[in-house]
């Protein structure tokens, strides 16, 4: 079976099971104060390795709760965070999501985010474009002046607080700026156009790994903060339409 239909597969699984959770005394198994790990990530998680594999047993996997290591044996890895937006999940915050990408050779081949709580479904494929359900989707063509932005707070305290001071002096060169709690949301955001750019100083793999060729193959831009080409290495992000993308590494990198 074709890549991308087996990742929107194994997405729409993991979605139902974790909205079959929501309502519920979500349990949280493990994690500190800011960083949780529901039973409804594990399971999800383990839902999506399994669909994936019944299709390609040989691929390799990167997920966010079980396999931080991969053997590097085979050259496709697919890389899955089951929940991203786990602490929004768990205060039912309706604002995460199920993110899913395929590698080769460290270049992204599929990519698909999907948000059960709003029922919208986000796909790339390379080459051919991204969709929401069905639908085309294209990035803004507004400029830094008009434009809305988004950005997150990676764990850690010194993080939190260069976020904050970037916040301060971007702020007033653009029309907003907002904090979802969900990187693969916010890529996506930007990719339908919702937003015109967004950018996270810290990340994990799992985070950006689906998003950012979303976000390409909607037409936009995806760098690391210093502006080098995207690759799955990147600690952290700047995602755009292109058009505002050099002026905000300007002010990203502002000493």
């Amino acid at each position: 079976m074709d890549e991308l239909k087996v990742a929107l597969i194994a997405a729409k699984r993991a979605g139902k099971i974790i909205l079959g959770y929501k309502g519920t005394n979500i349990k949280i198994k493990k994690g500190d104060m800011h960083n949780i790990v529901t039973e409804a990530d594990l399971k999800s998680e383990q839902e999506i390795i399994n669909t994936i594999k019944k299709y390609f047993p040989r691929h390799e996997f990167l997920a966010e709760e079980s396999v931080n290591n991969p053997s590097k044996k085979s050259e496709y890895l697919w890389v899955i965070d089951p929940i991203d937006g786990t602490m929004n999940y768990s205060h039912d915050f309706p604002v995460f999501s199920v993110s899913i990408a395929l590698y080769k050779k460290g270049k992204a081949l599929v990519g698909v985010v999907y948000n059960p709580i709003r029922e919208e479904l986000f796909q790339a494929k390379r080459g051919a474009g991204s969709f929401l359900n069905g639908k085309k989707i294209k990035v803004s063509k507004n400029s830094l002046e008009k434009s809305l932005l988004s950005t997150g707070f990676y764990y850690g305290e010194e993080t939190v607080k260069k976020t904050f001071r970037k916040i301060e002096y971007i702020y007033e060169h653009v029309q907003g700026i907002r904090e979802t709690g969900s990187a693969s949301i916010d890529l996506c955001n930007v990719a339908c156009g919702r937003t015109d750019g967004y950018w996270e100083i810290k990340l994990g793999t799992w985070d950006h790994a689906a998003g950012s060729l979303i976000v390409e193959e909607a037409g936009g831009k995806v760098t690391d903060v210093d502006g080098k080409p995207y690759s799955l290495n990147n600690i952290g992000v700047v995602a755009s339409n292109g058009k505002i993308h050099n002026k905000l590494l300007k002010l990203l990198n502002k000493k």
